[in-house]
């Protein structure tokens, strides 16, 4: 059988997109649930069911129709920020969530199929999904988007160490392939599942994509009245909020408030963040230098990135980095800690500085901010990037399955 010949099934599981339909703003892992929703509704309707996780306990497939209304509404409700979309989607979500956990379904899921668990939504449950794998007879093909938790357990909540030590095992037990987004999360993964006795599972490195806009609405009323920088991110620990806050705060003390570009964050306040939350919320010299943004529509944050002076992305550790892609596609230079990850995803068109050398962020930042010659250069670089597409992306992925189901059908 070729990969012409073969049309296999994908049951999306769409639990993380549910539980998130009353926020007005996506996280990096729902951009990419979305995207593969959006992805398999336009290729492969046909052979595409929706599941979640019940709040009985047990993994459901889900009537398509109105699952196909909420992934549209969905998407155009973080896309541009209208309210109305955004009450449909609840709306539909709550209907799925509750109305469909005590209506076991009786659709037939033929041979072959894939299971796409692309959040870590419900890894902990490892009974449910492999009840869930010998009713379908499907294949578990899981995303694993970084383990974090189990190699920096002090940048994650006290709770998250057991919880993602047991959805990495749930994948080791279970799955017959695993999607990663960098190759760095690949080696961190393959290290933990040697020494838990697996090493046979395919592993893939697939890079997120990125939605390619031919046209860009210029949403936001806000117009600075000095350069700025833009920093996409949860405010959490592992983010290194507290090095850009101490500097900027250093920056206004020695320079005076009108020389010092604006520091803007978008993203809403995560956890164990006391520190952080104190110098936003109490220091007098950030009071009017510091900027925080969140329920911000992809339409605005969009805006706001295309007319930084740079991204900052000084994070101690990620699994990939989303922002990073977005400012490259939109001709943003930026400037982001020297860590594994980043450095696979932006290549050599970044700045990369150790996240704790403050010093030499000070002096970038300065460059940048007057559109200096470290700027310029790196304007020349990014004229060269070419973006990898949410459809190149999920296309891989796709292939990779297609191939998954030849080689266990032989």
């Amino acid at each position: 059988m070729t990969s012409s010949q073969l049309q296999p099934v994908f049951i999306l599981d769409i639990s993380r997109l549910l539980s998130r339909a009353d926020c007005l703003a996506p996280t990096g892992i729902d951009r990419v649930e979305l995207a593969y929703a959006q992805y398999l509704l336009e290729y492969h309707e046909k052979q595409l069911y929706f599941a979640s996780y019940s709040l009985l306990g047990r993994i459901n497939i889900l009537p398509k129709k109105i699952s196909k209304k909420f992934i549209i509404s969905l998407i155009n409700g973080w896309s541009s920020g209208n309210k109305t979309y955004m009450a449909h989607a609840y709306k539909m979500a709550l209907c799925l969530k509750f109305c469909f956990s005590f209506i076991p379904s009786s659709t037939k899921i033929f041979y072959p199929s894939i299971y796409l668990l692309l959040s870590h939504h419900h890894l902990t449950h490892k009974n449910a999904i492999q009840r869930f794998l010998v009713r379908t007879k499907s294949y578990f093909v899981p995303m694993v988007h970084d383990l974090i938790p189990l190699e920096y357990p002090e940048y994650s909540r006290q709770r998250e160490l057991s919880r993602h030590r047991a959805r990495i095992k749930t994948v080791i037990a279970l799955a017959k392939a695993v999607v990663v987004p960098t190759e760095t999360v690949a080696t961190s993964l393959k290290s933990f599942s040697t020494k838990n006795g697996q090493d046979n599972t395919p592993i893939w490195a697939v890079p997120h994509g990125i939605n390619i806009r031919n046209s860009f609405k210029e949403t936001l009323s806000d117009i600075y009245n000095r350069p700025y920088f833009i920093y996409l991110s949860t405010i959490e620990p592992r983010k290194n909020h507290l090095m850009l806050l101490h500097l900027w705060r250093a920056m206004v003390q020695k320079h005076g408030e009108a020389e010092v570009p604006y520091l803007v964050l978008v993203g809403k306040r995560g956890w164990e963040n006391e520190n952080i939350l104190d110098l936003l919320d109490r220091s007098p010299a950030l009071q009017n230098s510091v900027k925080e943004k969140n329920n911000l529509s992809d339409e605005e944050v969009t805006a706001l990135l295309k007319r930084a002076n740079g991204l900052l992305f000084p994070s101690f550790t990620e699994g990939y980095g989303l922002p990073l892609v977005e400012a490259m596609y939109l001709q943003v230079p930026s400037i982001c800690a020297d860590i594994p990850a980043l450095r696979e995803v932006g290549g050599d068109i970044p700045y990369y500085i150790d996240p704790l050398d403050t010093p030499n962020w000070e002096i970038m930042i300065d460059d940048f901010k007057k559109h200096g010659p470290l700027w310029q250069n790196q304007m020349e670089k990014l004229k060269t990037y070419e973006p990898l597409s949410w459809d190149g992306s999920i296309a891989q992925t796709v292939e990779n399955c297609i191939s998954l189901i030849e080689r266990n059908s032989i």
